[in-house]
């Protein structure tokens, strides 16, 4: 198999039912062109193909989303080849993207690159970024002139290990970021240089190690001390990684909707963990008790990324779980109170997902009809199935774009979604992000041994707003805001924050798909100090900017 694994397209199915979906790949045109790296053609080691996050930010503040790439390494047998540089993309205006990585100064300090987070972690008033690594983790705090430092060891969030979802936000309510970092498994990288494929698949081939019969690395939480500093304070918090789960994705939001921000952590082959905030600062940990850990039998599953949506129009967050090929991934419905089940089968999306090795995740408004819809980022991460085309299944998959009508549940509508779902590739990070401003959602993906690929959403659709929300400096976070807008009788939730998806950053500002409606009655933003911001009458087809008022004493 070549070293660079290159994207095909599939012929879609016959006479695909219409979805009103039309997504186009611009990926070449718009400048992508840097490969990212992973690891050696076979994936001997889980590292190999463990993929990488991407990021949608606007670091120069001039209204147009930039993207940001993590990278990993060539490797071949035993030695390193070539350590991969992220990549800063700034947006034009134009369609296009320059790369500034260099002039930056982001390139990742030739670590091997997992996940990003984005936020103003030190209330400046211009977004940093962390990058999660197999090696110490860097934080790039933003000079506010376009170039960033590394800041991360006198920050104190190095914390070397193979870490992977990363999370900003307010845990105790102080006004600062305080951060989340998930560990996959303990290995070093000599280990990994000397892993082969030995474990036995399926009878017909020997593939790559794990994660069962590795031990899991843990999770840490660091109190952001108001000064720049961070301090580790995972078991102070009641938040010690109690199993060792081999974590991944992790996302911060209000999932029981008393006021304050829970933590979700995705685990592979291990139950999920549901950190529910008692305030404080102090967390508990109910996976179990809220339905969130388990599928609807009661087994473990193998939780690589998700998405965090009201699917339902219940303004309650629904959780949504990307698994491995040959099980479902899970929509866990949020019941009110804190509890959820699983709906999956009955969502729709039990067994459309049941054969695809599942990553990113995008609940968001495709359609403008004013409910989330799905898209699922796909790849498996075995190589060595292709050589045995009877078993079913593919290195290389198509993702996977789901339409809902409304009451959470979901139609696959891939075939008829536009030539952009027609390409077949091994992806892993996903995120959605208004690029062009024209008003609709557009996804960046990353792949494993090639380029990214950037998919420009030409769908005919409705009306739709965009809320850019502000945060003065030194009034508070900006992530963990929700917003809420009325149509009728109809209410639509949006959150802010620092990732999501599988270690990936959507498009910060909230967007919202109106159907046929011109004017959105009220538009409430709901501030993480708990005061509200209220607009009547707010027109359709706008990107509107939002500031906090400030609550201190010039």
């Amino acid at each position: 198999m070549s070293s660079v694994a290159k994207a095909v397209h599939e012929s879609p199915s016959p006479d695909p039912p219409a979805s009103g979906l039309h997504f186009v790949d611009v990926t070449r045109q718009a400048g992508l062109d840097r490969v990212i790296l992973a690891g050696r053609p076979d994936k001997d080691h889980l590292l190999d193909s463990a993929g990488n996050g991407v990021a949608w930010l606007d670091y120069d503040d001039d209204g147009w989303m930039d993207i940001y790439i993590v990278n990993a390494w060539r490797l071949e047998e035993d030695r390193i080849v070539e350590r991969g540089k992220n990549a800063l993309y700034r947006n034009r205006g134009d369609g296009t993207f320059e790369d500034v990585t260099d002039r930056a100064g982001v390139g990742g300090e030739g670590y091997w690159g997992a996940g990003v987070a984005v936020a103003d972690y030190d209330g400046d008033g211009d977004v940093d970024i962390l990058v999660t690594n197999f090696g110490p983790n860097v934080l790039y705090r933003n000079e506010g002139d376009g170039t960033f430092r590394n800041v991360a060891a006198e920050a104190g969030v190095e914390s070397p290990g193979w870490n992977t979802g990363a999370v900003f936000f307010d845990a105790d309510g102080d006004g600062d970021l305080d951060l989340y970092i998930a560990g996959y498994i303990t290995c070093t990288m000599e280990e990994v240089l000397s892993a082969r494929p030995t474990l036995d698949w399926k009878g017909v081939a020997k593939v790559a190690v794990g994660p069962f019969g590795l031990d899991g690395a843990p999770d840490h939480f660091f109190i952001n001390e108001g000064n720049g500093r961070f301090r580790e304070a995972t078991e102070e918090a009641g938040m010690k990684d109690q199993t060792l789960g081999f974590g991944f994705a992790v996302r911060a939001a209000d999932f029981d909707a008393d006021g304050d921000i829970d933590v979700y952590v995705a685990n592979d082959s291990d139950p999920n963990y549901m950190y529910r905030n008692e305030g404080g600062g102090r967390f508990q940990e109910v996976g179990l008790w809220t339905g969130t850990a388990l599928d609807v039998n009661g087994a473990a599953q193998a939780g690589m990324g998700l998405a965090v949506g009201d699917v339902d129009g219940d303004t309650l967050f629904d959780i949504f779980v990307n698994n491995f090929s040959e099980d479902y991934s899970t929509l866990y419905r949020n019941v009110g109170d804190g509890f959820f089940e699983d709906v999956s089968e009955e969502a729709g999306v039990g067994s459309a997902t049941f054969q695809s090795l599942a990553w990113g995740a995008v609940l968001a408004d495709l359609d403008h009809d004013s409910d989330l819809d799905l898209v699922i980022a796909t790849g498996h991460i075995y190589p060595q199935i292709d050589r045995f085309p009877e078993i079913g299944l593919s290195y290389l998959q198509r993702n996977q774009v789901f339409l809902n009508d409304g009451r959470g549940r979901f139609s696959e509508v891939t075939a008829s979604a536009g030539p952009g779902f027609s390409l077949v590739q091994c992806s892993r990070g996903m995120a959605a992000a208004d690029y062009d401003n024209d008003g609709d959602l557009d996804l960046l993906y990353s792949n494993l041994d090639d380029i990214p690929t950037l998919l420009r959403n030409d769908s005919q659709t409705g009306n739709w707003l965009m809320v850019d929300c502000r945060v003065p400096p030194g009034e508070g976070p900006l992530i963990g805001t929700e917003i809420r807008a009325w149509l009728g009788e109809k209410i639509l939730i949006r959150d802010i924050a620092s990732s999501d998806s599988y270690l990936s950053v959507h498009d910060p500002r909230a967007h919202f798909g109106l159907g046929n409606a011109l004017i959105v009655d009220r538009l409430e933003i709901r501030w993480p100090d708990k005061t509200v911001t209220v607009l009547q009458g707010v027109e359709a087809n706008q990107v509107i900017r939002i500031t906090k008022e400030r609550t201190k004493a010039e």
